[in-house]
């Protein structure tokens, strides 16, 4: 059993850990920049270690300080969060390299689905459906309008070692796809110092579909049903809710058993998420996180499953306390992002909070680490606060979402929950029939804030 674990992130999350670590008789060591040295995350942990300066490449993303931190406090895991260095594969061999231990999975399954192109070929190996694409990277234009006429229009270019939207571009037709190309690699190349694209069909109205996964590091995969995580702003989830509210309960076997067969083969170790597009009853891969998704409460809740413990067992090399027959899906969740950010413009906005109450009641977390008199730095990411909430149907949590948001406090600052409020009043939302470009649409029409 490890007696200490150092958590390499910050905010909500860190907390998050620290919670686990708490319930498990296990100490937590917390980092941070000086910018956070008043962090709740610091506060709450048992020890912690300033790390650099405000700046995230020199303070959470700087492993030398990171491993001296746990050197010095004598931490035996380190626990990544998400971001970060969550899914940088030299990071979790330099933690191996010196005796520690990584609490998620080996850093060979971290590189294979890191690089776009690796991950969709193995994904289809063990049998997991993808979306139709081009073979590997496209090199030039003459490739990339072999490969558009092979699978038709419209197409995505997209950057292999890319994400957040950056290096992804749309071409409706053969004229378009010239610029969109030249586009994507610019942006790939600006972004993550590699030009390389592939191509793949453009879906005209999917969701984006998603499986929670869990493996022990030996053989045994077991999933956890899906989120949708279709509501989307510049290719960043906003609202996300399990089970998914189209999926049927045959879809929802046959595709988390794939899944689930899918990492045992791999021998994948912790937590995991495979994501789809799915448009018409077929879903299609599109990546693999492998690590703890933002969105991971919504499955907590309806499963009754603390997925950090989990983490942490597998880590220690103990069994997973559950197996696939001991799950069973209990009502309803959704979780709302809240962040900093000024409507209708979604510009940061960091400054200090006057007041803070968070929502309470049956059937309602809040994961944050505000409090009232904290500053927000404005060096990092803008979320500042995830809503979820949990009923005995679709219906009964999305009442209890606009209970919970009416409850909220956050003075001082603006944030996106006017947004949520706004969304509440729509019908489709009501009904769950929107796709991944649904909420890009309503803005385009609609000022929240």
């Amino acid at each position: 059993m490890f007696d200490k674990i150092l958590i390499a992130n910050r905010g909500e999350i860190a907390l998050r850990v620290i919670r686990a670590c708490r319930e498990m008789g296990i100490k937590s060591v917390a980092v941070h920049s000086t910018a956070d040295a008043d962090a709740m995350h610091v506060r709450m942990a048992d020890e912690s270690v300033c790390i650099g300066p405000p700046s995230g490449t020199q303070s959470y993303l700087s492993i030398p300080a990171i491993i001296s931190a746990a050197e010095i406090t004598g931490a035996q895991a380190i626990h990544p969060g998400y971001g970060f260095l969550s899914e940088n594969a030299n990071f979790v061999q330099i933690i191996e390299d010196h005796g520690l231990t990584f609490i998620g999975p080996s850093a060979a399954h971290i590189r294979i689905m890191g690089d776009k192109i690796t991950a969709k070929e193995t994904a289809q190996n063990l049998g997991i459906p993808v979306v139709p694409g081009s073979e590997g990277g496209v090199p030039d234009i003459a490739a990339a309008k072999k490969a558009a006429a092979d699978m038709g229009y419209p197409v995505i270019i997209k950057a292999t070692a890319g994400g957040g939207g950056r290096g992804m571009k749309v071409a409706l037709n053969e004229q378009e796809l010239t610029t969109a190309f030249s586009t994507a690699r610019s942006e790939a190349k600006a972004a993550f110092g590699n030009d390389e694209v592939y191509m793949e069909k453009y879906l005209q109205k999917p969701r984006h579909i998603e499986v929670q996964v869990f493996g022990d590091g030996k053989e045994t995969g077991i999933h956890l049903a899906e989120r949708d995580c279709s509501l989307q702003r510049r290719h960043q989830k906003v609202f996300e809710e399990a089970p998914g509210p189209c999926i049927t309960p045959e879809e929802r076997a046959h595709i988390g058993k794939i899944c689930a067969d899918a990492i045992g083969k791999m021998g994948y170790s912790g937590a995991g998420t495979v994501e789809f597009l799915y448009e018409d009853g077929e879903f299609y891969f599109i990546e693999m996180n492998t690590r703890l998704q933002v969105e991971h409460p919504v499955t907590e809740a309806i499963f009754g499953v603390d997925l950090v413990r989990e983490q942490i067992r597998v880590a220690e090399g103990l069994p997973m306390s559950f197996t696939q027959d001991d799950l069973e899906i209990n009502g309803h969740a959704i979780e709302v992002r809240i962040n900093a950010e000024k409507l209708p413009n979604f510009a940061p906005c960091p400054g200090k909070i006057t007041q803070y109450h968070a929502p309470g009641g049956l059937g309602v977390r809040m994961d944050s680490a505000l409090y009232d008199g904290y500053s927000i730095p404005p060096y990092y990411d803008s979320l500042i606060g995830k809503l979820i909430v949990h009923g005995r149907d679709r219906t009964e949590a999305l009442a209890r979402l606009n209970r919970a948001l009416g409850e909220l406090i956050i003075d001082g600052i603006d944030t996106t929950v006017p947004l949520f409020h706004a969304l509440l009043q729509e019908q489709d939302i009501h009904t769950g029939d929107y796709g991944i470009h649904w909420l890009e649409r309503w803005l385009e029409e609609n000022q929240p804030g």
